[in-house]
């Protein structure tokens, strides 16, 4: 799965008391972030698709870490959605929907909702529609209706980020410095104190879980092995 950047829908940064707002009504469900990560930070072109200078650094360390159910999303996958920004879902539905086996079904399956400023032919992948409005008033709606799974779109995800509306990250941390790259927590980003839920080893890597400090423990991420 890519985590690579994307170009995506924003609105423009509200206050915490506005997003706290936005959260009643969905306390069981979340919105959670998923990505590759290097050790120092760095999130974009993890399997090489963009052409950047260090492309391609999670998939040197084999497959163990990098294929199938890796977030550990088990049941949300048949009942959330699936949140991407324009970039990283044109790479996916170059992927996913040549592939059977059981995650790439779970991943074909859920619906995905692409946050983009431009129109998009959304029939080569089954199950996607646009965000139809602002991100800061879709994304509560979506989580009222179950968990959101945002994957990769960097632009994106710093929006989310930005707006206060992301409730869990998930992480695979992999051995690997670049030194230089767009990074998930990147030069203005809002101070916020997380909370450790999991930590467990996928191989090379090291799949980090945490949360707001200020969830509620309705639903926790994988429990550490």
């Amino acid at each position: 799965m890519n985590m690579g950047p994307t170009a995506g829908m924003y609105s423009q940064p509200t206050s915490n008391g506005t997003a706290a707002l936005r959260r009643e009504g969905s306390h069981m469900n979340r919105l959670i972030v998923i990505e590759f990560s290097t050790l120092d930070g760095v999130i974009e072109d993890p399997d090489g698709s963009a052409g950047t200078p260090g492309d391609g650094w999670a998939f040197r360390h084999g497959p163990e870490a990098v294929a199938g159910d890796k977030f550990r999303l088990g049941p949300r996958m048949d009942t959330g959605t699936l949140l991407l920004g324009r970039r990283t879902w044109q790479l996916f539905a170059q992927l996913w929907p040549h592939r059977d086996d059981p995650f790439s079904a779970a991943m074909n399956r859920i619906p995905k909702v692409v946050a983009s400023r431009k129109q998009l032919d959304l029939s080569a992948w089954s199950n996607s529609t646009l965000l139809s409005g602002d991100l800061a008033e879709e994304v509560p709606r979506l989580r009222n209706r179950g968990d959101v799974i945002v994957a990769g779109s960097v632009d994106l995800v710093q929006a989310l980020i930005h707006d206060d509306l992301v409730d869990e990250y998930r992480l695979l941390v992999f051995p690997t410095v670049l030194g230089a790259g767009r990074r998930l927590f990147g030069r203005g980003t809002p101070p916020a104190d997380l909370r450790l839920l999991s930590l467990q080893q996928c191989g090379a890597a090291a799949l980090l879980c945490h949360e707001r400090a200020d969830q509620e423990h309705a639903q926790e991420g994988p429990r550490a092995s």
